[in-house]
């Protein structure tokens, strides 16, 4: 019988590790006939919420951005989303950004989909226009090499442009590509594995890490990771860009 108290999950105050055998349904208005899994939210101390929702039959995810944008994701399935008036079918890889004060609707959602988001308070900045809505498609985007390394290769999925207060990225490592410091900076980050397995440094701690699991780096959580198993390591992740670094 396996022991229902053991678990790879470790939540600590500038990092956690979520995996999915914890995993507490919430409630989410709006969001409805679907699994709404909230992995990390200010209540842990963040500054970005990520959750991961999973489709049932007839399931709608139907809102309105306020003071905070929503990146949304289709990890698995399909789904027809309506943002601000322009409706697209999303399959597996693609997307779209919501900024503040637009209404959205997915229908017509594939039962099993499983469609990540990440939402973040929108921080305004003199002399530019708030980003507009955005679908994408990953398998699209360039992957170039990361820093001069073949084993490594990042995509950038919103535009790099200081309208944009926010990042989300695919970094994909071959196995035994690895990153090639211990990152230490003011950047926060929420990710989740689309693909394989590896071994994340966090803080000087060590955890085995492998597809369908999440990650949480505070400012400054030091991190290197290293991609291990007989395919690539990919995982999409957020960062907050583009503003002044201190309230001071």
């Amino acid at each position: 019988m396996e022991i229902s108290a053991l678990t790879r999950s470790v939540v600590k105050s500038n990092h956690a590790v979520i995996a999915p055998d914890g995993y507490i349904n919430s409630n989410v208005p709006g969001w409805t006939n679907c699994t709404v899994n909230v992995i990390i939210n200010e209540a842990m101390g963040a500054k970005l919420c990520q959750t991961l929702i999973t489709a049932k039959a007839d399931c709608k995810v139907v809102g309105t951005t306020k003071e905070t944008q929503i990146f949304f994701y289709i990890i698995s399935g399909e789904a027809t989303a309506t943002v601000d008036g322009e409706t697209k079918t999303l399959a597996t890889g693609q997307f779209v950004y919501v900024p503040i004060g637009k209404e959205y609707a997915f229908s017509e959602i594939t039962e099993g989909t499983q469609i990540l988001t990440f939402h973040k308070v929108y921080e305004y900045l003199a002399g530019y226009n708030v980003p507009g809505v955005l679908f994408g498609d990953a398998a699209t985007v360039p992957g170039p090499s990361y820093l001069g390394d073949d084993a490594l290769r990042l995509q950038v999925l919103l535009p790099d442009e200081l309208s944009f207060d926010m990042a989300v990225n695919i970094f994909t490592y071959d196995s035994g590509g690895h990153l090639p410091m211990v990152e230490t900076h003011i950047m926060e980050h929420g990710l989740i594995y689309l693909q394989g397995q590896g071994v994340y440094m966090l803080d000087h701690q060590w955890y085995p890490i492998k597809k369908g699991d999440s990650i949480w780096m505070a400012p400054y959580c030091q991190q290197w990771f290293t991609a291990m198993g007989k395919e690539p390591a990919v995982y999409i992740y957020y960062k907050n860009v583009n503003r002044f670094p201190t309230l001071v």
